[in-house]
């Protein structure tokens, strides 16, 4: 198992230690395989006052971007690759550019992302179901659990069995994009609410129920859950009166 990039050094999400972007990006690439970019990125803000200034303006051209660094731009997301030289040479040219993941693709993860308020609550909730929790992202403004890969039609039949689903439960699937630890955007550090891990195996090197079919056998990708193993017990928590998830 690798060195896990953005790993904790406090007790609280948005503390990291380890290594920086272009370590981290080579990492998730050549050692976990996880297909990756770099994001626009930032730049300061400076035509306005001082005062009134945001920590910083997104790279790209649109002044008004919402998501400020945290989003692919030149390259886009198609371009996420596992090739080292290309990824090494994108560092080069822009050492502070957020890491993206490129979702579902090529076997990386998939995941399901609640506002931050509500993360916490979410993992007490599935610890007390007894779920086992693959890497958990902790951004700014949302957490995101990373799951082993689904399509569409899955996910479907999925909620279409449930009798609602929360607006503020977002899926991440083939064509979306994480950002990942160590990165920072204009919102913020992101780090690892839970830290990847290796798969487990049992006595018989078989992969434990829920593993990620060929997620074993001698590589060091972290183990991911199935979608239907913590599906239900996030969208219950959203669903309670008393969790604070605002709408973003």
């Amino acid at each position: 198992m690798c060195e896990v990039p953005g790993k904790h050094r406090g007790s609280g999400p948005g503390r990291t230690d380890g290594p920086g972007n272009p370590e981290a990006a080579a990492l998730f690439a050549t050692c976990w395989k996880w297909p990756v970019l770099p994001g626009a990125g930032t730049r300061p803000a400076r035509r306005a006052p001082r005062a009134l200034r945001p920590a910083a303006h997104c790279a790209c051209p649109d002044p008004l971007c919402a998501r400020p660094g945290a989003h692919p731009f030149e390259p886009g997301v198609l371009a996420a690759t596992t090739d080292p030289r290309m990824v090494a040479w994108w560092w080069r040219q822009r050492p502070e550019a957020p890491v993206l993941l490129a979702t579902g693709e090529g076997g990386a993860p998939c995941a399901l992302s609640v506002p931050a308020a509500a993360g916490p609550a979410a993992l007490t909730a599935l610890d007390r179901a007894g779920v086992r929790l693959g890497p958990v992202v902790a951004g700014p403004e949302r957490w995101a659990l990373l799951v082993a890969p689904y399509d569409l039609a899955r996910l479907g039949a999925l909620l279409y069995a449930m009798d609602s689903v929360p607006g503020t439960l977002r899926f991440h699937g083939s064509g979306g994009y994480l950002v990942l630890p160590p990165s920072r955007t204009g919102a913020g550090t992101t780090s690892w609410a839970r830290e990847p891990l290796p798969e487990r195996e049992d006595a018989a090197g078989a992969a434990p129920a829920g593993a990620r079919p060929g997620a074993g056998g001698g590589t060091a990708r972290p183990w991911l859950p199935e979608v239907e193993t913590v599906l239900g017990p996030v969208v219950e928590t959203l669903t309670r009166p008393w969790v604070n998830a605002p709408e973003f």
